[in-house]
């Protein structure tokens, strides 16, 4: 599983960040987490608002931090 965090390094792309390792942990998912910082490459991948959530390639959040209840159904693919 491909999981990207999207944001400049803001308190809440921690945060987003911290919840989504923390809710792999949990799932024992092991995952690459990349945490992208580049401004060019946020509308690249689709992002407007940050922080933003990208697994496998699709976004999958941005503009909030989900919950570790919404994440592990992001990671779960929406089930």
């Amino acid at each position: 599983m491909d999981v990207k965090i999207i944001g400049i390094g803001c308190s809440r792309c921690i945060e987003l960040e911290k919840r989504v390792i923390d809710t792999l942990a949990e799932l024992n998912i092991a995952a690459n987490v990349e945490h992208v910082t580049e401004l060019k490459k946020f509308a690249a991948l689709g992002i407007f608002m940050t922080p933003g959530l990208v697994i496998d390639g699709k976004v999958v959040s941005q503009g909030k931090i989900p919950s570790k209840d919404e994440i592990k159904k992001l990671l779960a693919g929406g089930k």
